[in-house]
């Protein structure tokens, strides 16, 4: 079955984590030259390959007497800004040894969240692709801010994916994939092979992170496979510390965890809007308006609008919540806090003659908006 599933890949995003690479005391480069040999492998196999590579801190923490995990962001950019270098160059060297080209690009929430720089990210990723040169993504911990952050490398593979239209996501870890329990704690844990659908329950088999050299758990993998899922993708979460997995997994074994892609693929630039352009504020909507949005497909038209938080341009990403104040959806705004603040709760008849201009009946359209969680099709439960 497995090879049923991979039968149609040809492009793959691979994303490898600090407990994979480091041994402790910093960059395991035995493990650097396997993970090497593998990802070749998969090259000279037809597949077109992009790595997501954690590992800077780990390689540059250690000279900064820094023993777990960096506790503040000034010490992780410090620790960032030593080892960034020495994890490329061991990867220039490793892939140098098979004949074959490496290169780093190294980027932050702001670059994908901005449609322009989101484009020329991809414009880039895809031209070295076309030069056979191997792509060695990571986030660019040495300017990073809070409100930029990807959060972790698990969701920068996420939006990888969806930026460079790969057609399966790999993550490798320091276990097998996802059990039903923890099994550090339970010795009976059962590992699931196949995962059809995210749900809350698988959800929340995942647990935090095992490892003090890396800012991932289980629980971001599962997270980053449900964001691959809704752009159609499927995600397999592989033990990295063990040799040749990779060639396992592509020869058809079922190695690793399987969770498939969802059938109601999502738009890529609904995808965007919900897992990468940066929320601004908030709209607090009345039960008519989200039962329109969430039901019916419609677009938000200011009479819905009960409340505004936060400060927002035309054109940001705003959350939209329900009258309890969760959030259900995301979208692109059309108007400015400013005029917003003006027509909340008016027809849209009244816009134009209220801020004396318009740019459109709706506040946020159907097409530039994204569901937090869309339904599953009818033939699901």
């Amino acid at each position: 079955m497995r090879k049923n599933l991979l039968f149609h890949v040809k492009r793959v995003v691979v994303k490898v984590g600090s407990g994979v690479l480091s041994n402790g005391e910093g960059l395991d480069r035995r493990a650097i030259e396997q993970l090497s040999r593998d990802l070749v492998e998969l090259r000279e196999r037809g597949y077109e390959v992009l790595l997501v590579s954690s590992g800077a801190v780990a390689a540059g923490k250690g000279d900064l007497g820094i023993v777990g995990r960096p506790r503040t962001i000034p010490l992780k950019q410090a620790a960032a800004a030593i080892g960034q270098s020495r994890l490329i160059s061991f990867y220039e060297e490793a892939f140098h040894a098979h004949g074959r080209k490496v290169a780093q690009v190294l980027l932050t929430r702001d670059d994908l969240a901005n449609r322009r720089r989101y484009l020329n990210a991809r414009n880039t990723l895809m031209t070295l692709l076309d030069y056979d040169v191997l792509p060695i993504i990571n986030e660019n911990d040495t300017v990073v801010v809070d409100e930029i952050r990807f959060g972790d490398n698990d969701n920068l593979s996420a939006m990888v994916t969806n930026l460079t239209e790969a057609n399966l996501l790999v993550i490798l870890s320091d276990v097998d994939g996802l059990y039903d329990r923890d099994p550090r704690d339970n010795p009976e844990a059962r590992l699931l092979h196949e995962v059809p659908r995210i749900t809350q329950e698988i959800e929340a088999m995942a647990g935090g992170s095992g490892s003090d050299v890396g800012t991932g758990g289980m629980a971001t993998k599962v997270r980053a496979a449900k964001r691959a899922a809704l752009y159609g993708v499927g995600t397999v979460i592989l033990n990295g510390r063990e040799p040749g997995m990779l060639g396992r997994l592509f020869g058809g074994e079922p190695v690793g965890t399987y969770f498939f892609p969802a059938s109601n693929r999502m738009a890529a630039k609904k995808h965007w809007i919900a897992f990468t352009k940066k929320p601004r504020g908030k709209l607090i909507l009345d039960t008519g308006a989200v039962t329109a949005i969430v039901e019916r497909g419609k677009s938000l038209l200011p009479s819905g609008i009960r409340g505004v938080e936060g400060g927002f341009d035309r054109g940001d990403a705003v959350r939209l919540c329900g009258p309890d104040g969760e959030e259900f959806a995301k979208g692109v705004i059309n108007y400015s806090l400013a005029e917003l603040l003006r027509i909340m709760g008016k027809k849209t008849s009244e816009i134009e003659a209220i801020l004396g201009y318009k740019y459109g009946n709706e506040v946020v359209h159907r097409d530039n908006l994204a569901l937090k969680d869309p339904p599953p099709p009818k033939n699901q439960a």
